[in-house]
């Protein structure tokens, strides 16, 4: 039996100076590759308050093209994160979605390729991103190992450990552990996944257990209690059904000299063909990094310094020969 389509809604975060130009890009590219979304995208804004140094918010005229193009912008405060920790964001930002109706999150910086509404979403399943490498946690000379460092953050929400592991992959290999990239996830209900992301990553930040004690958690907050989130609410890795994601439905670009170099010649078309009118050239081209690599070619200098077919295994290399070149931006 196929499974029924569920309307969802969609959350980027939206904020003044780089973000709000990828999120004027997420929103161009939904409209025009995925026609059939229809639900809302809700553009989530970090306001001015005691966790922020400057002001936050997104330019009026980017926020009227967002309006244009069938987004909702919603503004929310800063409780616990903020400048110090703008992954944080994505957390506290949950709450701008109405409650109980399914979502889906993405970093601002992806770029949608295909009909995102065909995809069989399993909210009462929620999931997020397999796009991922051993990140966290990072081996040390006196490190206790995964086990004991992923089994203390289980025991620490009551959570089942056990019932987390993928036992096809050997004990101590990064894979067994239950561990996303957090540029997309989903769930049925914001508020619930919110307050519980929220709570999880405040009591680790805050008081982490003693198998984390030197371990990093700046930038892998969000990514660590992440998994946490979805496994307590009865949720996992993706099935291939959603293989699109990362794939040929959206593209999580994250740094456009890297698009470049790594994308595919489709891909690249669909940025280019998404770009080109002129009420959205004229705001993105206020950014820097879209206006030399976009519109006034560097992209394609960077794409012709590599073969897509024989690609550099490691993303160092990749980002070494663009830099060598003088090319990097972001």
């Amino acid at each position: 039996m196929t499974k029924r389509r569920s309307s969802f809604n969609i959350m980027i975060v939206g904020q003044g100076g780089r973000l709000e130009y990828e999120a004027l890009l997420f929103a161009a590219s939904l409209r025009r590759f995925s026609p059939g979304f229809d639900g809302t995208l809700f553009v989530a804004e970090p306001q001015p308050g005691p966790l922020w140094k400057g002001d936050p918010r997104m330019s009026a005229p980017v926020k009227d093209a967002l309006i244009e193009l069938g987004a909702q912008i919603r503004p929310f405060d800063s409780v616990h994160f903020g400048q110090d920790y703008p992954q944080g964001n994505k957390i506290e930002g949950l709450q701008v979605l109405p409650a109980g109706a399914p979502f889906v999150f993405f970093d601002t910086d992806t770029l949608i390729t295909g009909d995102i509404s065909a995809l069989p979403f399993d909210f009462d399943r929620p999931a997020a991103s397999m796009r991922r490498g051993p990140t966290w946690p990072v081996e040390e000379l006196y490190w206790p190992g995964y086990t004991a460092i992923w089994k203390s953050l289980y025991d620490r929400f009551g959570l089942d450990f056990e019932g987390s592991l993928d036992l096809s992959q050997p004990d101590e290999y990064w894979e067994r552990y239950l561990y996303f990239n957090a540029g997309w996830f989903f769930g049925n209900d914001p508020a619930t996944f919110g307050k519980r992301f929220a709570e999880y990553a405040i009591s680790i930040r805050d008081d982490p257990p003693p198998e984390l004690v030197i371990q990093p958690l700046d930038p892998w907050l969000d990514q660590v209690a992440l998994p946490l989130v979805i496994h307590g609410l009865g949720g996992g890795r993706p099935g291939r059904d959603l293989d699109g994601l990362d794939g040929d439905v959206t593209c999580h670009w994250r740094v456009l000299p890297l698009f470049y170099a790594q994308a595919t010649d489709q891909q690249i078309a669909m940025l280019e063909e998404v770009t080109a009118p002129n009420k959205i050239k004229k705001l993105l081209k206020q950014h820097e990094p879209f206006k030399r690599m976009i519109y006034q070619g560097r992209g394609h200098k960077v794409r012709a310094m590599f073969d897509r077919n024989n690609l550099p295994r490691h993303e160092r290399a990749l980002r070494n020969k663009i830099k060598s070149a003088g090319f990097w931006m972001r």
